[in-house]
């Protein structure tokens, strides 16, 4: 099974400083969800892990949570892309709980849903803290420049890249996509050019 695990918010939709607590405020970024799409086209299954403090904070609550995915895979449907499953931390960081990244929880519940290693499993976020938990299972670390990776220094770059060895980073979560499906294609063979997206890489 090809499985590809993304972080929401800052990786696939915008982000906001005072979090995103209805669907009318869950808006995706340029290119994400054909990003999505054309991975679900390369034969890969998209899963999220995500961390949503606001409900523990109060802020918002499940049917609101609810509200946004059906809005993200609405969009999603029309473009030709699905997310098979969104697994979320309602915890806020005093709640000391084991889901909230970095920590492993999602991804461990991850693995159990889906009856399969996470050893080699590409994930991608645009927080260290994403990589972090990505690395902790054996995932594949990947870094967007989006959301609060874009305002990163090279100096907190560079300290990530000594923490996580094998982090590679793309501008974007259409990147990725097209770093992900090309790398395969070669893999088998397969060297005829596609379009792509790709910019700096890791």
């Amino acid at each position: 099974m090809k499985l590809v695990i993304l972080d929401r918010d800052g990786t696939i939709n915008h982000e906001r400083e005072d979090y995103i607590k209805s669907s009318d405020e869950w808006v995706p970024l340029p290119g994400a969800l054909e990003a999505i799409a054309r991975l679900n086209h390369a034969g890969w299954h998209v899963v999220v892990a995500t961390n949503q403090s606001g409900i523990g904070r109060g802020l918002f609550d499940m049917v609101a949570l609810n509200a946004m995915h059906a809005k993200m895979n609405q969009m999603l449907s029309r473009v030709g892309g699905r997310i098979e499953a969104v697994f979320f931390c309602p915890h806020t960081p005093e709640d000391n709980c084991t889901c909230r990244k970095p920590l492993p929880g999602l991804f461990q519940t991850i693995g159990q849903r889906f009856g399969c290693s996470l050893e080699g499993v590409p994930m991608v976020g645009d927080l260290p803290r994403d990589v972090l938990a990505a690395q902790s299972v054996g995932c594949e670390p990947h870094l967007v420049r989006t959301g609060q990776a874009a305002t990163m220094t090279e100096a907190e770059l560079l300290d990530l890249r000594q923490r996580v060895p094998d982090l590679t980073i793309h501008p974007d979560l259409s990147a990725f996509a097209d770093f992900i499906v090309l790398r395969e294609r070669r893999s088998h063979g397969e060297d005829e050019p596609v379009a792509t997206h790709m910019g700096e890489l890791g």
